[in-house]
């Protein structure tokens, strides 16, 4: 069975070129699932220099994500996001395979 891709969107490039111009070196956005939460699962993100050989490496425009094998599943055919609200500005995951999630749109249940 072949797990549908992971895309980045544009405004999701753009926001890691602004950090890492700001850091002075390329940044990459870690993203990860892991239990917890509101809902049951909860989405992780963290800035990183470098990768691990068993991560999936989402690009665009230069940019990229990571994607640990056991986040990929849960993931699967979902957008990595960067939304200016006025709630706030954030890194968001658009997961088709979300049954429900809470408010803050950090946590989801399948």
């Amino acid at each position: 069975m072949s797990l549908q891709p992971v895309t980045l969107s544009a405004a999701a490039a753009r926001r890691l070129h602004e950090l890492g111009a700001a850091e002075g070196r390329p940044l990459l956005l870690r993203v990860a699932v892991e239990g917890g939460g509101c809902s049951g699962f909860q989405y992780l993100f963290d800035l990183v220099d470098e990768g691990q050989p068993e991560d999936v490496r989402v690009e665009r425009d230069g940019a990229a994500a990571l994607v640990d094998d056991v986040s990929l599943p849960f993931l699967a055919g979902s957008e990595i996001d960067f939304v200016d609200e006025l709630v706030g500005a954030q890194f968001k995951v658009r997961n088709p395979n979300a049954a429900s999630s809470c408010g803050c749109g950090v946590s989801f249940s399948i």
